[in-house]
């Protein structure tokens, strides 16, 4: 294997879905690779595949984030990646359920994973890329950070955390060479949705690949877009509910929901 030129990735909810489809991308572009998610096996048949494929090293970190030994064990190898030239925060997971009737601990574990670790990440990962000058920080959110719907409230409040934080950072960082974007997919071939029986509710033509997603996230990181939302129909879609009257607004995305 040769040295890359381009420095290390590292991503969160790399064994499948988007994070995946983030890994195959950058290792195709000669990123080194530190990979991380729950399951080992998982991460280890992927690195092991985009070694031999792209000749790239990839490095793999098991860990579940809702635990603080594990965030903090990722905090250390991002403290010590060097180069460090993007950090992809992906790890997360969704319920449907009233937030009532669903269990408040799997609510909790859901800010420490999408919030608390991304935040730890992004400020461990900082420094090094200040000191260099140039680094990519990508916050996966979603478009439900932007349009909030019902039996999602503590998943659709965590995203829209990740938006505010990744403009409230590319505002202070402007002008360092560090960019920060907040990707906002919409509905995506992951399983994700499939879990919470939302596949089969939405039309065809509203989905997207994981690498359509990471496609539009990577053009428009280049582009200095700060929030990407993958596809002109979601784009479209997005931007049609938010011109609404919120008491409209919550009306059609309860039908979307139902």
């Amino acid at each position: 294997m040769t040295d890359s030129t381009k420095g290390w990735a590292l991503i969160t909810g790399a064994s499948s879905g988007i994070g995946e489809a983030f890994a195959r991308r950058l290792a195709a572009e000669s990123h080194d690779l530190v990979i991380v998610a729950r399951r080992l096996e998982l991460l280890e048949k992927l690195a092991e595949e985009l070694e031999g494929r792209h000749g790239v090293r990839v490095k793999v970190e098991p860990a579940d984030l809702s635990s603080e030994a594990d965030v903090e064990r990722v905090v250390e190898r991002v403290r010590e990646t060097e180069p460090l030239s993007m950090l992809v925060n992906n790890a997360g997971f969704s319920t449907a359920a009233r937030f009532v009737e669903a269990d408040l601990e799997s609510q909790l574990r859901m800010i420490r994973v999408h919030n608390l670790a991304a935040v730890r990440l992004v400020h461990a990962a900082l420094p090094g890329m200040l000191a260099r000058g140039r680094g990519s920080i990508i916050n996966v959110s979603s478009m439900a950070g932007l349009v909030p719907a019902p039996y999602n409230a503590i998943y659709d409040a965590t995203k829209a955390f990740l938006v505010l934080f990744s403009e409230g950072l590319h505002q202070e960082l402007q002008g360092t060479g560090v960019r920060v974007q907040a990707l906002c997919p919409g509905y995506t071939h992951t399983g994700f949705h499939a879990a919470i029986g939302v596949d089969r509710k939405i039309p065809e033509p509203f989905w997207l690949t994981p690498e359509e997603v990471v496609d539009a996230s990577l053009s428009a990181l280049e582009k200095g877009t700060v929030v990407c939302v993958p596809g002109w129909k979601q784009r479209l879609f997005a931007s049609f509910l938010l011109s609404l009257p919120r008491p409209l607004r919550y009306r059609l995305v309860r039908l979307v929901e139902r």
